[in-house]
């Protein structure tokens, strides 16, 4: 794949992936069976604020990018895009979506949102252009103090989980099976997702005489 098509897929699938990741969110939202730790978070924020859930995720996002000044990260231009466009993505989600009554429909609208959630998450992630907030969070504490990445990413997701259901956010089934099955499945998804580096031209043949 030449220079010019792999940036052309890199990009595409840093917006498709974006855009899908804030829609998966919607979808786990509309289930009401129980939403990601970050969202248990964003969702108590706009029950004591009255704001909507956009503004809130953009807000949370770019607060939490604040956080990387002390432990010198560095954001990509896809951690700046996924502060700006996860929010209305999932407002855009919300509106289209209905919310279902029966809890066969909720069960299925939370599976296909953990499905699509890993697929977005190799999509963006995949297409190399950084980070975004809270994952490069997780990364750049575990960098700065060689705490082990899975101690790093369990302390935050506990301690804005508990802040969020003290504010009153959704917190059930869903938010359990997001903690047990995001991780495997997105080990899934990123490998098969990202973007190959472009690989260089081969050099001409030396013409010997």
């Amino acid at each position: 794949m030449t220079p010019a098509l792999t940036m052309a897929r890199r990009v595409t699938q840093l917006g498709v992936g974006l855009f899908l990741y804030g829609f998966a969110i919607a979808m786990m939202i509309r289930a009401a069976l129980g939403i990601s730790p970050w969202d248990v978070l964003s969702q108590g924020i706009v029950f004591h604020t009255g704001l909507n859930f956009a503004i809130v995720t953009n807000v949370v996002g770019a607060l939490v990018l604040l956080l990387w000044i002390p432990i010198r990260q560095k954001p990509g231009i896809g951690t700046v895009v996924n502060v700006l466009t996860i929010g209305p993505s999932i407002e855009v989600g919300l509106w289209m979506l209905p919310s279902p009554e029966d809890l066969v429909s909720r069960i299925l609208l939370l599976a296909g949102g953990l499905v699509l959630l890993a697929i977005a998450t190799g999509l963006y992630i995949g297409a190399r252009f950084g980070p975004g907030p809270r994952d490069g969070l997780m990364t750049g504490i575990h960098k700065k103090f060689g705490w082990p990445i899975w101690a790093v990413r369990t302390a935050i997701e506990v301690t804005v989980l508990a802040i969020g259901w003290l504010l009153g956010g959704n917190v059930g089934i869903g938010t359990l099976a997001f903690a047990l099955l995001i991780g495997p499945m997105v080990n899934i998804t990123l490998p098969l997702l990202r973007v190959p580096s472009a690989e260089p031209a081969p050099e001409p043949e030396k013409v010997t005489t």
